[in-house]
């Protein structure tokens, strides 16, 4: 399924693999983002647990630095903290994404990542 634009920028698409009600609290899909994609600024009730499976990939926690991934990274987006998560600029990026559910919710989205927040600094 396609990633909606109201929580994505870019071309991204979903690939579910399991729901949350599959007889534990977390569902899985894999997440392809195109060159350049990437999430709205989002939190996790329970966290969430990606692993980069091809590409090159980006992610921010708010008020840190830009973070590189690449194949086999295991990036923990711990509960309640505020990220995103995409592709390089010219690179796509596929992972697959393990959010834990609390109360019924796995995800609270927030705003747009900026163009200047996207081309931020990163860690070395």
């Amino acid at each position: 399924m396609v990633g909606p634009s109201q929580f994505f920028t870019g071309d991204v698409r979903i690939d579910p693999v399991w729901p949350a009600d599959s007889g534990i609290s977390a569902s899985g899909s894999f997440v392809t983002f195109e060159p350049g994609a990437r999430s709205a600024w989002h939190t996790h009730p329970a966290g969430q647990q990606l692993v980069v499976t091809s590409g090159v990939g980006l992610t921010q926690q708010w008020g840190g630095l830009i973070q590189e991934v690449r194949p086999g990274d295991v990036v923990w987006c711990p509960p309640g903290i505020k990220h995103w998560h995409g592709a390089a600029p010219t690179t796509s990026m596929t992972h697959l994404a393990v959010t834990a559910t609390a109360e019924g919710k796995n995800v609270h989205w927030l705003e747009k990542v900026t163009d200047e927040q996207y081309s931020g600094p990163r860690a070395k």
